[in-house]
């Protein structure tokens, strides 16, 4: 990979992360229109996509700070008592309440990192694939705008969780992150066209749908240091650094313009847009 081809793969990288349009999907397809061969190597993905990760900590650094100062401060009130139908629940502040929904939204994309990590890295460098995909995304997120149009009787009975979001719903929307490991799967498109569909009200969802990647992303490129693969990779050095940069500051260009598009816009108009990506790849490729 040339140095000109990373910086412009972490562009793409970066302008994409925020939209229902599936980054990694792009990715893909910024590879096969550059005629860059990286099907066995997954470090410059990772990379891009920490870079990205990265833009959206600081980004969201207020919001992140504020759940982190609530949380510890909040430890010497937490307590078990029992709610109304005579259980045993644990007594939080929002603060922790929402970060232990993060982490329950977590643990599908955990179980598809430790068990499958194999399977899933098996679909990347397939252009096809990425078409598949991006027509499955087109698909929820069709039927996710359509679900929660104002005035519609929603799917689920309309509840007033707790930071707008439950238990199961934060569950549900963690199973479509884990889906979204396909290329071509949108991450943010999958999530919050699942809380979407499971009653989790749009500007709660997106916030929500931007924060719960921030473990798994950075974890994943711990592993990837701490493994030993950037030794091993057969993208060069400056090729990484420079595509980290490239998509570290386009993310952070992009990410709170994109974040409020993505609160206020038809996601209909981005299914659009997969359908037609995906119907060029089935044509060109």
């Amino acid at each position: 990979m040339e140095w000109f081809e990373a910086v412009l793969l972490g562009l793409l990288q970066g302008l994409t992360e925020f939209l229902p349009v599936s980054s990694s999907g792009h990715l893909e397809i910024g590879k096969a229109l550059l005629g860059v061969e990286t099907t066995d190597d997954l470090l410059f993905t990772t990379m891009v996509h920490a870079a990205t990760v990265l833009s959206t900590i600081i980004v969201f650094r207020k919001e992140i700070f504020d759940l982190l100062k609530g949380f510890f401060c909040g430890l010497k009130d937490w307590k078990i008592q029992k709610n109304e139908a005579g259980r045993k629940v644990l007594v939080c502040n929002d603060q922790t309440d929402y970060l232990l929904k993060m982490v329950v939204s977590m643990l599908p994309i955990l179980v598809v990192g430790l068990f499958f990590k194999d399977q899933v890295e098996s679909l990347f460098g397939s252009i096809q694939v990425v078409g598949v995909a991006l027509v499955v995304t087109a698909l929820l997120l069709f039927f996710s705008d359509y679900a929660s149009r104002p005035g519609r009787k929603s799917i689920f009975p309309v509840n007033e969780y707790r930071n707008g979001i439950s238990y199961w719903q934060a569950f549900a929307v963690g199973l479509g992150q884990a889906f979204a490991v396909v290329p071509g799967l949108s991450r943010s498109g999958t999530t919050i066209s699942t809380g979407l569909i499971s009653g989790v009200r749009r500007e709660v969802i997106a916030q929500f749908s931007f924060l719960m990647v921030l473990v798994p992303i950075l974890g994943e490129t711990l592993l990837e240091i701490v493994g030993g693969e950037f030794g091993s990779s057969s993208v060069g050095a400056l090729a990484l650094v420079l595509g980290f940069i490239s998509a570290f500051l386009s993310g952070l260009f992009a990410c709170k313009v994109m974040v409020a598009l993505v609160k206020k816009a038809k996601l209909s108009w981005f299914a659009l847009y997969c359908l037609v990506a995906a119907v060029c790849i089935f044509i060109f490729a």
